[in-house]
């Protein structure tokens, strides 16, 4: 017998967006985490914001146009960050309130077209149609093959960019190229975890595969599993408990790296 969860559409379609949203977010998230350029993602979601605002201003669909602010705010970033004249927090910071100060505005003048904005701020996966299902899987598979192909070079860039640069790769090119596929997983997310909290998909089970210590590909793997779980643990209270998906989604993630720091902290027994 079929469980209810899975006898209504939207909640397939939520599991199936939610699904592809766990696969991408971590994949990228984790080189955001070794770079030690975490806060981009809070980032790139607030300017994500102001593109929702602008779409509800212009009569556009969201996704595209959130996407193509994040897209020229990280070149702007990448490009003040490669020129060196503040520090990359600084610079971070000033797009992070920028973006956020600008959907406020925007919002203001959309009045009467602004009653889904909380949806798209902290994601309402029920919302999720049959087109949002084919445009987030395009977007997400382009994502995860991209990052395939150059997940060794992106590897490299991460965790040292004058030795990558010595070895010949064009790590200008590489760095704008993840920031860009970062803000396409923050497009696709919306409908999930919202623009608010996607930042905290990307990086906590990131953080929760760290606490294992182990190499870098077994990490990506261990951030998949508590992604997946995640969602999925999200997904399935938020149905039978009335909750918000988005926060709760997040709040799953948050409890399984609480999980994982306690069970690392554990003495492990020594060998003869």
């Amino acid at each position: 017998m079929i469980p209810s969860i899975f006898a209504l559409e939207f909640m397939r379609r939520a599991f199936l967006v939610g699904m592809i949203v766990a696969a991408v977010a971590p994949s990228i998230g984790l080189f955001f985490v070794v770079r030690r350029y975490s806060s981009l993602a809070d980032t790139l979601a607030h300017v994500s914001f102001a593109g929702v605002a602008a779409s509800l201003v212009a009569g556009t669909a969201a996704i595209p146009t959130a996407f193509i602010a994040s897209v020229l705010a990280v070149l702007g970033i990448e490009k003040l960050r490669e020129q060196k004249a503040l520090l990359p927090d600084t610079i971070v910071s000033l797009f992070l309130f920028g973006g956020l100060a600008t959907g406020v505005v925007l919002l203001g003048f959309a009045k009467g077209r602004n009653a889904n904005v909380i949806n798209f701020l902290f994601g309402n996966i029920v919302t999720v149609t049959s087109s949002d299902i084919v445009s987030i899987s395009v977007i997400g598979g382009i994502v995860l093959v991209t990052t395939a192909l150059l997940w060794n070079s992106f590897f490299a860039v991460s965790l040292d960019e004058d030795t990558a640069t010595a070895n010949g790769l064009p790590v200008r090119a590489l760095n704008r190229t993840l920031s860009v596929l970062g803000a396409a997983t923050i497009a696709i997310s919306m409908n999930v975890v919202g623009v608010l909290l996607i930042g905290a998909l990307m990086v906590v089970p990131v953080l929760a595969a760290m606490q294992f210590h182990v190499g870098f590909k077994q990490t990506w793997v261990l951030a998949l599993g508590a992604s997946f779980l995640s969602v999925i643990a999200g997904l399935t209270l938020s149905y039978y408990f009335d909750l918000a998906s988005g926060g709760t989604i997040v709040l799953c993630a948050i409890a399984l790296f609480i999980v994982s720091t306690i069970v690392n902290a554990v003495p492990k027994p020594s060998r003869g």
